[in-house]
């Protein structure tokens, strides 16, 4: 008997035990003087039973032999081939998350919970619930993730999962639009975190950068800005490749997204080098490609670096496993680069090839392909096939849910509809844009288009 179930013996409960070799002999069709035979009385045999007395590791060893079943059966516990299938599970989660495959990552996840829970081995089911919280968050369903991290963080004492649930719980947050709640949800984790003396490790410094981005998003910038220089030096005095790589490139994203685009290339530029020590090959190739993203809107535009960026992203991800997703997302980067220097053939090939690849399984992506199509076309003086392409996004777009994403594509769609002289079509594109949004027409536009329509002036105020 290995060490582990040696352990386990001295501390299962002798009942629990003695009823589960008592069950097991008589499935075995056993008497207990044909269990005892020469091993043991049957007094011996009557008070194990019983849960009067523990069986010592040999004698239980040869109880299991004799009644057909497993020592880990009899001490209750998962069999060793139970909890390596249960890993094996979780890795493929993992492994699908990474690489794109939700739905995948989900099943996995939701195989490996059934299993560890039915083994009782509790951790492992914990681990299960985590990767499949993180599986609908990928699936956009942020309702049914928040309230699956919100159950763990009520059920795991381990402190280091507990700042990953709460990474992934303000990110639900801020995803969905209540970011009160995403900023202060981090914080009441970074607040916990502090007490048990674990402030400064990887996972906080990610946490941090977390609620940073949700503050940028409510529109605290300074104070975004401010989160994120902290966590930046946290990162460089922890001297972590990793925290030091997360710190980066949530900082990078939040100058790019306030318009800073020269700190935002730098940052990520940094985050890369960090990166590269790691071979973190898929978070690498993403990476890449919002450093080429970014480089397209440097004054004057570097196309060239850009085209550099954007094909080392595209080689990383074509053997990292990247999804069909990410790898649309550089060809559509690709395209912006030919577009900008006047590659329209090669740009409109490109866009085709992306949009076919994210039809079904990303329509947000195939319409920012279609509406890039769009402007390619336009820029040949193809109107009409243009504004086609265009119209095609703007049918893809309305089929999506409202966010803030699905807004900033309307906004782009509205602006180059407007370039185009669709006056009629980039206003609606435009109020989508604010629908998405969250923004409503207050009562006095009703009132007036209600009016409008009824011939009748507004009354004076």
């Amino acid at each position: 008997m290995d060490s582990r179930l040696a352990e386990l013996l001295s501390t299962v409960d002798p009942g629990e035990l003695g009823s589960r070799i008592r069950a097991a002999r008589i499935a075995r069709d056993l008497t207990q003087s044909e269990l005892a035979s020469d091993l043991m009385s049957v007094g011996y045999v009557s008070r194990i039973e019983s849960g009067h007395r523990r069986p010592k590791p040999s004698v239980l060893e040869a109880i299991a032999e004799r009644v057909g079943v497993s020592i880990d059966q009899l001490l209750g516990v998962a069999s060793s081939s139970t909890v390596e299938q249960v890993r094996l599970q979780l890795d493929y989660a993992e492994l699908a998350l990474e690489t794109g495959s939700v739905s995948q990552a989900r099943e996995h996840a939701e195989q490996a919970r059934g299993l560890a829970e039915s083994a009782r081995e509790i951790a492992l089911a914990v681990r299960a619930r985590f990767l499949h919280a993180r599986a609908l968050e990928n699936e956009r369903d942020y309702d049914q993730a928040i309230i699956e991290l919100e159950d763990l963080l009520e059920t795991t004492t381990d402190r280091v999962l507990r700042i990953r649930v709460g990474i992934a719980l303000s990110r639900c947050y801020r995803e969905s639009g209540d970011l009160s709640q995403a900023i202060d949800s981090a914080q009441r984790i970074l607040d916990e975190t502090a007490e048990a003396g674990l402030a400064e490790c990887d996972e906080a410094v990610q946490l941090t950068v977390t609620m940073a981005a949700a503050y940028f998003e409510r529109g605290d910038i300074g104070q975004a800005v401010r989160v994120c220089h902290r966590a930046i030096a946290t990162a460089e005095k922890l001297d972590s490749p990793s925290a030091r790589a997360a710190a980066y490139w949530n900082a990078s994203m939040i100058e790019d997204k306030r318009g800073d685009i020269t700190a935002a290339v730098d940052l990520a530029r940094r985050a890369l080098a960090l990166l590269d020590e790691r071979s973190d090959a898929r978070n690498l190739a993403v990476l890449r490609t919002q450093l080429g993203s970014m480089q397209l809107l440097l004054e004057p535009n570097d196309t060239s670096a850009a085209r550099e960026s954007l094909v080392k992203a595209a080689d990383e991800m074509a053997w990292s496993g990247a999804s069909a997703v990410d790898r649309a997302r550089v060809t559509l980067a690709l395209a912006e680069a030919n577009l900008l220097d006047g590659e329209m053939t090669q740009a409109q090939e490109l866009c085709r090839t992306a949009y076919d690849e994210t039809l079904d399984a990303a329509p947000n992506v195939a319409a920012q392909a279609s509406s890039l199509l769009g402007q390619t076309l336009a820029a040949e003086g193809r109107t009409q096939e243009a504004i086609a392409a265009l119209q095609q996004a703007a049918l893809l777009l309305t089929g999506i849910g409202a966010d803030r994403f699905t807004g900033q594509q309307w906004f782009e769609l509205a602006d180059a509809l407007e370039q185009m002289g669709e006056q009629d079509s980039a206003l609606q594109a435009y109020r989508s844009a604010a629908a998405a949004s969250g923004l409503r027409a207050g009562s006095y536009s009703r009132v007036a288009v209600k009016q409008r329509q009824q011939h009748q002036p507004l009354p004076v105020r």
